[in-house]
């Protein structure tokens, strides 16, 4: 136990180290989206008011001359105001933080920085949640959170992603606590982190179902223990008005206010932030200038890329021997994770015998959430051309337990202490990556 918390200890201050290189050193407003979060923080001190994204808040040929690097410095941020539209939690608690450094983008960094590596520790006691025997697994995929180079370019901007992640991932481990005993507190707490989690970003509405099949599983294995006086459909309602009863209560705030502001039932903005948002690249066009196999074979490799790391506003990739290396290591841990889950495994069996890895129901949550966010992903991308794999990120705990248990698999195959050198490595690996990104690629191509 005492080993399990000094390693997450030090990939926690390895993070912290490596981010605060990227959030020192990455120019101003080469963060994808950045100037436009910031704008929203602005506002809310400057205004103590809420902001609404009206028309002219989006000029697309605009935002294509200050993505240019070279551009930026003798650019204003001020047109970009196309984020006014978000919920308001993660600008809410940015913003005394703004006032306090007067407006230091260096210090704002800082904030998701702390939300960043907040999800580090929340993704270790997920995984420690469910697998509470195997805490290998866990810093696996604490470290894979940690150091995938986009995450950490991300977490070291100013962008609500942080914040959204994090919650994501408290709602997660809550809903597996709940499922493992009920208990009101237990209940109200994650109906309370799911209603934060929708003032925060819309990719939390995808715990929405991840939280109901939890929970109905929950009620169908408790209910045969409750008293015979209490029915099915007593159950069902207390449990759910635990936790959907705060939760709507907080996102109502957010949804009355937009119907007040926008009209109709437009209770997300979503319906006026599609109408001025416009001139952006459309799927249907490039499919038509391009032919539908060409188009996808370069969406699947333009995700793939901008997942592991193509900075800026994707515009500085790394080069190809780094994304085919990284293909191979996914190969390899995809392959690991595939493996046959039998009784018994020869090979296995003659290093170390590690434990099958069987289908469970917090499995069967992770993998709804990683569904849906693909899901997501791939609705979004029918209408606007939008490859960038950091949209993915909401899934990284699943993504990142997969990739340790297949890792781990392989490494098994290994006497000890060989076999944890060579899994502690791949890890390792990742974090010099980071470094060797930020002073290679990132700062060479974005300096301007």
């Amino acid at each position: 136990m005492r080993d399990t918390r000094y390693a997450i200890g030090l990939i926690i201050l390895a993070y912290l180290v490596i981010a605060m290189q990227y959030a020192a050193r990455t120019p101003a407003w080469q963060v994808p989206d950045e100037p436009a979060h910031y704008n929203y923080v602005r506002y809310l001190v400057e205004h103590r008011a809420l902001p609404v994204l009206r028309s002219g808040d989006y000029d697309q040929a605009y935002n294509e001359r200050f993505t240019n690097p070279k551009n930026t410095p003798g650019l204003s941020i001020d047109p970009l105001r196309y984020e006014f539209w978000q919920p308001p939690l993660y600008y809410l608690l940015a913003a005394p933080v703004h006032a306090l450094s007067g407006g230091s983008l260096f210090v704002l960094r800082l904030v998701s920085i702390a939300f960043g590596g907040a999800l580090i520790v929340v993704t270790f006691l997920v995984v420690q949640e469910i697998k509470p025997d195997r805490p290998e697994l866990a810093l696996g995929a604490a470290a894979f959170v940690a150091f995938v180079p986009q995450h950490v370019a991300m977490m070291a901007g100013v962008n609500n992603d942080s914040l959204a992640e994090l919650l994501i991932a408290l709602t997660l481990l809550q809903t597996f606590r709940v499922m493992k005993r009920w208990d009101g507190t237990r209940l109200l707490v994650l109906g309370l982190l799911l209603g934060f989690g929708l003032l925060t970003k819309g990719t939390n509405y995808l715990m929405l179902p991840v939280i109901l099949v939890g929970l109905l599983s929950g009620i169908n294995r408790h209910a045969t223990r409750d008293t015979q006086h209490t029915t099915r459909i007593t159950l069902y309602a207390s449990r759910f008005a635990l936790v959907f009863v705060p939760a709507l209560l907080l996102g109502s705030l957010w949804w009355l206010r937009n119907i007040g502001v926008y009209g109709g039932l437009d209770i997300l903005g979503l319906a006026n932030h599609n109408a001025i948002v416009v001139g952006q690249p459309l799927t249907s066009d490039w499919i038509a200038q391009m032919g539908f196999g060409p188009f996808l074979i370069g969406a699947l490799s333009t995700t793939f890329h901008s997942f592991w790391g193509q900075f800026g506003w994707m515009g500085v990739p790394m080069p190809d021997s780094f994304y085919l290396a990284l293909g191979v290591l996914c190969l390899v841990a995809l392959s690991g994770w595939l493996w046959p889950l039998r009784a018994s495994q020869p090979a296995i069996q003659q290093s170390n015998q590690p434990p099958n890895y069987p289908i469970s129901l917090p499995a069967i949550l992770l993998s709804l959430l990683t569904l849906l966010t693909l899901g997501y992903y791939i609705f979004y991308n029918f209408t606007f051309v939008q490859h960038q794999g950091r949209y993915l990120f909401p899934a990284l705990i699943p993504l990142g337990l997969v990739f340790s248990i297949g890792i781990d698999r392989w490494a098994r195959l290994l006497p000890r202490p060989a076999n944890f050198i060579a899994y502690a490595s791949v890890f390792v690996a990742l974090g010099v990556l980071d470094v060797y990104a930020l002073y290679r690629f990132v700062i060479p191509s974005l300096a301007g």
